[in-house]
């Protein structure tokens, strides 16, 4: 049984915590400790997984975990540009120039690194299962897939990186690139994507 190794996705959750721990005063909705204590629930069962090798109870709970990680940071980030506007409208001596540009750009890092782990977990029935051919739908059809063999590393298969680029690509482009989405959950979630990273430069480009 072989599994993906984790510290990838390790270092994006510790990003994005970091993200939120340094929103400004006055945007941040929830006191610092909600965000370490969600931070420290979703970071373990990860690094269970990666230091039990990936015993069956782990990668459970790391599913569960993640998705309702995504659910709730994807709340915290909607909530805290809608906030973000208020102050702008109602409250614009309270948020300088430099904090609305470092609020934005952190919410929009944050939304990418959200999806992508979102993306990982989701496609093919998991990193597990993609690693061990378990035969999952797909949700994602890569380039690498079609490509001639001389072209691809052997055994390949789509890992976080492969998903974090499909987040940023998504984030940026509006729109798919390389990577096709082939369900519609796959279809509605890269529009929720690229909506919230939308919202979040409209934001900057009204100031």
């Amino acid at each position: 049984f072989r599994h993906e190794p984790r510290w990838p996705v390790a270092l994006a959750i510790l990003a994005v915590i970091f993200l939120l721990v340094q929103l400004p005063q006055a945007i941040r909705l929830l006191p610092l400790w909600v965000t370490y204590v969600l931070g420290a629930a979703v970071f373990m069962p990860v690094a269970g997984v990666g230091l039990t090798s990936a015993r069956p109870g782990w990668l459970r709970a790391e599913r569960v975990v993640t998705l309702l990680f995504f659910a709730v940071t994807v709340v915290l980030i909607l909530v805290n540009l809608a906030n973000l506007v208020y102050v702008m409208v109602h409250k614009s001596t309270e948020i300088t120039g430099v904090q609305l540009l470092a609020s934005s750009s952190g919410a929009w890092v944050a939304n990418i690194l959200i999806f992508s782990l979102l993306y990982w977990q989701m496609d093919r029935g998991g990193p597990e299962a993609r690693v061990n051919r378990a035969g999952r739908r797909a949700d994602w059809f890569f380039p690498q897939e079609s490509a001639p063999a001389e072209d691809v590393p052997a055994g390949w298969g789509a890992t976080y990186v492969d998903y974090l680029y499909l987040a940023y690509s998504t984030a940026t482009a509006f729109s798919t690139t390389e990577v096709a989405p082939l369900t519609h959950r796959a279809k509605l979630l890269m529009m929720l994507e690229s909506s919230i990273s939308l919202a979040t430069i409209l934001v900057v480009a009204a100031r």
